[in-house]
């Protein structure tokens, strides 16, 4: 595989803001780290009331779709030839209530085969507390 890892990291993160799916403007997402070689990424959100539900708790699958979004970018950030990282299966586990307000998320690939990525993603609050996190199998596919 070709790894992303021959870019300078700071390359790495400027192209994957430039190209995340433009709904991560929506939850004020900025992607703040990656590690090509260990498929790692990270992820900063502020998440606004109006992703709430009894008054400041966000809803689930709002925390569904930041936990996704991290975990496949982990994916996108080993291999700069992969196009598309589609979910096959995932499984959210809410530990907490998550209010509104500033989160942090990390990505990690557990494995990467030609065709299948399994991988993970945990999401921490403000106060470093994790209040969810995910197990999710996708589908790989390259540019040709």
């Amino acid at each position: 595989m070709l790894h992303l890892a021959i870019m300078k990291k700071e390359d790495i993160i400027k192209q994957m803001n430039t190209f995340r799916p433009p709904f991560l403007d929506l939850f004020e997402c900025v992607i703040t780290d990656v590690d090509s070689e260990k498929g790692i990424c990270k992820m900063d959100f502020n998440i606004s009331k109006q992703f709430c539900h009894s008054g400041n708790i966000i809803q689930g699958g709002f925390i569904t779709a930041m936990l996704d979004s991290v975990s496949s970018h982990a994916a996108f950030a080993t291999n700069k030839n992969i196009i598309g990282v589609s979910t096959l299966e995932l499984k959210v586990t809410y530990l907490a209530p998550s209010f509104n307000g500033k989160y942090h998320a990390i990505g990690k690939v557990e494995k990467l085969t030609r065709n299948f990525a399994f991988v993970s993603a945990e999401l921490f609050n403000d106060k470093g507390e994790r209040t969810a996190y995910l197990s999710s199998t996708a589908k790989i596919s390259y540019r040709k």
